[in-house]
């Protein structure tokens, strides 16, 4: 069901002797057993600068939505990959595998796209084909 690029599975190996064996990769710091928060992430944000009206976790979702669309992936795996599901209940319960290869090849393509930004690649606007 997952669709993780060789770069995320490098980082998540990586981390494993910080993180542990644990249920969450980022625990939440009081030890409570539950994920870190939305607080943590936005906090960060502001530590980096960043303001709420200017960034926010949920930020960085619409950010790659925005630009996996502009690259010409499927916008109904996409969704997926985001986890909004369908409303039909049925439907997203048989329908799990749908967009597997896709969201493979896509994850490995926003993974690569990212690694390109990082490396200084020169970024050139998409323009949508209406």
């Amino acid at each position: 069901r997952f669709s993780y690029s060789s770069q995320a599975v490098e980082i998540l190996e990586s981390i494993k002797p910080l993180t542990g064996v644990g249920q969450y990769v980022f625990p939440s710091s009081r030890g409570d057993g539950r994920p870190m928060s939305d607080g943590t992430v936005r906090t960060a944000l502001k530590s980096l600068g960043y303001e709420k009206d200017v960034m926010s976790a949920h930020g960085f979702r619409t950010t790659a939505s925005t630009l996996l669309n502009e690259q010409g992936w499927s916008p109904d795996a996409i969704e997926r990959q985001l986890c909004h599901m369908p409303k039909d209940q049925v439907r997203a319960a048989y329908n799990r595998a749908q967009y597997l290869d896709e969201w493979r090849r896509m994850m490995q393509s926003w993974a690569d796209y990212l690694d390109g930004l990082k490396a200084g690649a020169e970024v050139i606007p998409f323009k949508r084909v209406v």
